[in-house]
């Protein structure tokens, strides 16, 4: 049965668009079909991190106005076999996401995918609220720092009473921790949460910690999901995350220390 996820966070800048490519990437990597949405009608910005911008002619818009079907509109990924990616409109505004549209697209999808992921716009107006309406599970993407956190606590507040889940007295969204830009030196200097403060305060499981590495952002730079760097520590981290996800314990790491202390690998 196919899953919804939504990768949320609420703040801008904490690695949303990266985690959705990222995430996506690995569970395509693992055989599972895959779809990665962009709801960030207006900006669009996962086209460009999968590095398949040139391939957009229809959009996520398009799809739900009928001005294009969901054949024309989806993009195969080059690299994975089972990944594809239905970006989002540039010329539009994030009203033109309609819960009936949204519901008609999602039901078409179901039927193709094990996996669709919902990569959710910044902030807490109309365009994150249908990102996470009909998630059966979320990632709440934060950075270990104050306003970061915060902004994923309302996040959560929001996943309890705002989704489908929620109206309709159903099971709630499982939600879990993913912490990005993660550095134990800034932790050790005072200049950053630890992963305990955070998960503390948001009180969710933690499904994995991003290290903080300058891999993310090349390969943001060159439209390659970071997961296809198995190399990077970012990469490794992502996969690891992906393997948690989906049940299993992730394979040791050559490199030991925090990550794999708090982890228990």
């Amino acid at each position: 049965m196919a899953k919804i996820i939504v990768i949320s966070s609420g703040k801008g800048g904490v690695g949303k668009t990266t985690t959705s490519a990222a995430f996506g990437t690995g569970l395509a990597l693992r055989g599972h079909q895959t779809v990665v949405i962009d709801f960030d009608v207006g900006l669009r910005n996962l086209d460009l991190v999968m590095g398949c911008e040139r391939r957009v002619v229809y959009d996520f818009v398009n799809v739900i106005n009928g001005e294009g079907n969901l054949n024309q509109a989806l993009i195969k990924d080059k690299r994975v076999e089972s990944l594809y990616i239905l970006p989002a409109s540039q010329t539009r505004d994030k009203d033109a996401l309609t819960m009936k549209g949204v519901a008609r697209v999602l039901e078409a999808l179901k039927k193709r995918f094990d996996f669709i992921i919902c990569d959710s716009p910044a902030g807490i107006e109309h365009g994150a609220i249908m990102a996470m309406y009909f998630a059966d599970e979320a990632l709440i993407v934060t950075n270990p720092e104050v306003s970061s956190v915060r902004d994923s606590d309302r996040i959560i507040g929001m996943l309890s009473s705002k989704t489908r889940r929620a109206v309709q007295n159903l099971a709630p969204v499982k939600e879990h921790l993913l912490v990005t830009r993660y550095s134990n030196k800034r932790v050790n200097t005072g200049d950053m949460l630890s992963v305990e403060d955070v998960q503390e305060i948001l009180a969710i499981p933690l499904l994995g910690v991003i290290p903080e590495s300058p891999s993310v952002l090349q390969a943001s730079n060159a439209g390659i999901p970071v997961t296809l760097d198995d190399k990077s520590e970012a990469g490794q981290a992502y996969l690891d995350v992906v393997a948690r996800f989906l049940g299993e314990e992730p394979p040791p790491r050559e490199k030991k220390g925090f990550f794999s202390r708090l982890f228990g690998n």
